[in-house]
């Protein structure tokens, strides 16, 4: 059984929950035979890698390393969850400060040891806001760059299941957009259960506004809500999504679920955030949201939102004032 490509992929926080779950992942998906982890954490990192090398899989030239350079060098994919997980009662904003310290020096790496990298995604929190910050410093063009977004879209199906008693697969194109957490703008208007517009169900006794309403709070709050359950961050489900993306860029199957990605189109400016977007071995892009006009501005006040955050990171000194982002990365217009 062949893989998709020989070009190394490096997965960066190795040694952590989901580090570990994306390596197992992409080897099942035979994305491609050379793939390198990379953690700082040595002993930790190792018994990640032996236990890799225990499921045996064909072909695999798996390799592992502390040193970044090492790691990087060569790479033309990377998948990165190397920040601070979150624990029970934060919220994504609480690792502002720390997890974008680790996204600049991250996105420095980048454009030190591995500039002709084809695509980043970036999956630890805040990630609009860790993506933002590593491209800005990594030196790549918008189109190499994504954010796990489409977790919240996946909730959003798996919450509709859920209620209506059907395989998840019979929910179709649900959508979030906006940022990734408790403001991101929840999408009814793009999704139907079983073929039946959910618009068409909502203020129904199928689907009263009181359940809507409880249910878009739920996937808001879905990644909160495993913490509660498990004791600890989501990992199972970023691992399995966030290598969905990386492998529709290295020429597999186009990515179904919204991609967080750069945005700079007149009325959303300066930021990183989910939208509608393509994701393929060209890179992401994205297109013109479509919504009634509560959803449209429930996205405007998502982004409102997300500028905050980054006037927050500008504060700290680790992005420049926007006026001068075209000179750290001259690919950002």
């Amino acid at each position: 059984m062949s893989f998709l490509t020989n070009d190394k992929l490096v997965i960066v926080g190795a040694a952590g929950m989901i580090g570990s779950n994306m390596t197992q992942t992409a080897a099942m998906m035979r994305l491609t035979p050379n793939i390198c982890l990379y953690d700082p954490y040595a002993k930790g990192l190792e018994g990640v890698a032996e236990e890799i090398r225990h499921c045996s899989f064909d072909g695999l030239n798996l390799t592992y390393t502390t040193d970044i350079k090492e790691a990087f060098t060569g790479a033309k994919y990377i998948v990165s969850s190397g920040g601070a997980p979150r624990k029970e009662g934060m919220t994504r904003e609480d690792l502002l400060k720390g997890n974008c310290e680790i996204a600049e020096q991250l996105g420095k790496d980048i454009k030190a040891y591995c500039p002709d990298v084809n695509h980043v995604v970036i999956i630890f929190n805040p990630a609009d806001i860790t993506g933002l910050v590593t491209l800005m410093h990594s030196g790549l063009k918008p189109s190499q760059v994504t954010t796990l977004a489409g977790l919240d879209s996946t909730r959003l199906q798996s919450e509709l299941a859920k209620h209506f008693g059907v395989k998840q697969s019979d929910v179709t194109n649900t959508r979030t957009y906006g940022g990734h957490g408790e403001t991101m703008a929840v999408f009814a208007s793009t999704a139907k259960v079983n073929g039946t517009p959910l618009l068409d169900l909502i203020g129904t006794d199928k689907l009263t506004n009181e359940q809507w309403a409880d249910m878009k709070t739920r996937v808001t709050k879905g990644g909160a809500n495993i913490i509660k359950l498990r004791g600890r961050s989501s990992f199972q489900s970023p691992a399995y999504v966030s290598i969905e993306m990386i492998r529709a860029t290295m020429g597999g199957e186009p990515f179904r679920w919204p991609s967080g990605c750069y945005v700079s189109n007149g009325e959303f400016d300066h930021i990183m955030m989910a939208m509608e977007t393509t994701l393929d071995k060209n890179g992401v892009s994205y297109g013109e949201l479509k919504g009634t006009e509560e959803e449209l501005n429930a996205l405007r006040t998502s982004y409102s939102h997300l500028r905050k955050l980054v006037d927050e990171v500008i504060s700290f000194g680790i992005l420049p004032a926007y006026e001068d982002w075209n000179k750290l990365n001259p690919n950002i217009k």
